[in-house]
This record gives structure tokens, sequence and C-alpha cells, in this order.
């Protein structure tokens, strides 16, 4: 069965991000005085094969503990579902 992982990766509390801090001084200067913080982070759509969503949920954890995420700077979370065309 095919499942769609959605993977959303942002830096840990503490981290400096500059990308966001630069965002969030931009939004302020143009006039959305009220943005108090930005983080920037990334979003993974991965689309993969599993004989069940715990599978498949395994499977993206493996995928972001070996590749996608760097553990000492930055936080995730998995979501995954059957995948629909």
């Amino acid at each position: 069965m095919t499942f769609l992982a959605r993977i959303l990766v942002f830096p840990r509390e503490g981290v400096l991000d500059t990308q966001g801090k630069a965002v969030e001084k931009s939004l302020n200067r143009i006039g959305f005085g009220s943005v108090r913080e930005v983080r920037v982070g990334k979003y993974i759509q991965v689309l993969l094969e599993a004989d069940s969503e715990a599978d498949a949920a395994a499977a993206a954890e493996s995928m972001c503990g070996e590749l996608l995420v760097n553990d000492l700077i930055e936080d995730h979370t998995v979501q995954v579902g059957p995948w629909k065309p």
C-alpha cells in the first residue's frame, strides 16, 4: 500500500534561526507589527510503500534519523496517512 509521510523540520528552541529572524524583522518593517517570532523550517513529503501505516511511520522516522533531520539542532514531526492520488 502507498502512504504519504509529511515531515516538518524546525530549528530547536534556543538554536539561532537567522532566516526566521530576518523574516520576522522584514514582516515588522512592512507593517506586520503583531509578529513576535518566526521560525523557518523544512516541509518534506515522502511517498512510500509499506504494509501498514505503522510501518510507514517507522520508515519515515528512520529516514529522519539517518538523513533528513540534524538531531543536534532540529526537531521534527511526522504525519503519515494513506496516499490519495
